[in-house]
């Protein structure tokens, strides 16, 4: 049975914990969470795929990766924040919006937290227990204003990419005209049957992003185009094609 000692170890130690052999149990079902504006609340499934019995805490953050429960200030509750969950099972969790104001002519962006602790056995200690097996998640959570004009699918396509030279290289910039995040997994600059490639990022709306092309030293014509991966609603890859901007 889980003490009162272990929970108020789990919340101190979040960022010392080394696990870099033990393997999740409960996963979360899918790869973000999209809060829409107007929903008194969504729900996270979660499932224990091990063996074992194990001790969950769930908490969300505004963007520091360093937050704790305590010390979070996103506008989110999480019911219930702490639970036992059992092997092989489905639990159902409530994420509810505080009724904080935020900006309704674009998303915001927070943070969905899971830390799991496997059942301690009789021989090991609560301290060495959590060092060798607890485990985090975290993946992003995205409230939309029930307001907002446009669709999150066609995002990407409102992306305006050009190149911007830069001391002895080029830098092809992305600035997203939506009102939606955009998250680009790669991209790769297609010309004359050359491809130049870098890696990916987030842009934020109405955010502009420079990507570095390490192998591109010259300035493309007019016939080059971006191709780029993104992430949609449901965490499924899409590929989007692009002309340069003048």
């Amino acid at each position: 049975m889980y003490s009162r000692d272990l929970l108020k170890v789990t919340i101190v130690s979040l960022m010392m914990i080394v696990c870099f052999e033990a393997v999740a149990s409960v996963v979360i079902n899918g790869t973000r969470l999209i809060y829409s504006g107007g929903e008194r609340e969504v729900t996270v499934k979660l499932n224990n795929n091990g063996d074992s019995p194990a001790l969950v805490q769930t908490w969300i953050d505004d963007g520091d990766p360093k937050s704790t429960p305590m010390l979070s200030k996103a506008p989110f509750i999480i019911s219930p924040p702490v639970f036992r969950m059992d092997s092989k099972v489905i639990q159902n969790l409530r994420v509810i919006f505080t009724g904080k104001e935020l900006p309704q002519d674009k998303e915001s962006i927070y943070w969905f937290n899971l830390l799991e602790i496997p059942a301690q056995s009789n021989s090991t200690s609560v301290t060495t227990n959590m060092l060798q097996m607890a485990f985090r998640s975290r993946i992003k959570l995205f409230y939309r204003p029930k307001s907002l004009d446009g669709f999150s699918s066609s995002a990407p396509e409102q992306v305006k990419w050009r190149i911007v030279p830069r001391a002895k290289e080029f830098i092809l910039e992305a600035h997203n005209s939506s009102a939606f995040y955009i998250t680009v997994t790669s991209l790769r600059l297609l010309e004359g049957g050359r491809s130049y490639s870098s890696e990916g990022e987030m842009i934020g709306p109405g955010m502009t992003h420079e990507f570095v092309l390490p192998s591109l030293k010259e300035e493309p014509g007019s016939e080059a185009k971006v191709e780029f991966n993104t992430l949609n609603d449901f965490g499924l890859d899409v590929i989007t094609t692009r002309q340069l901007s003048l």
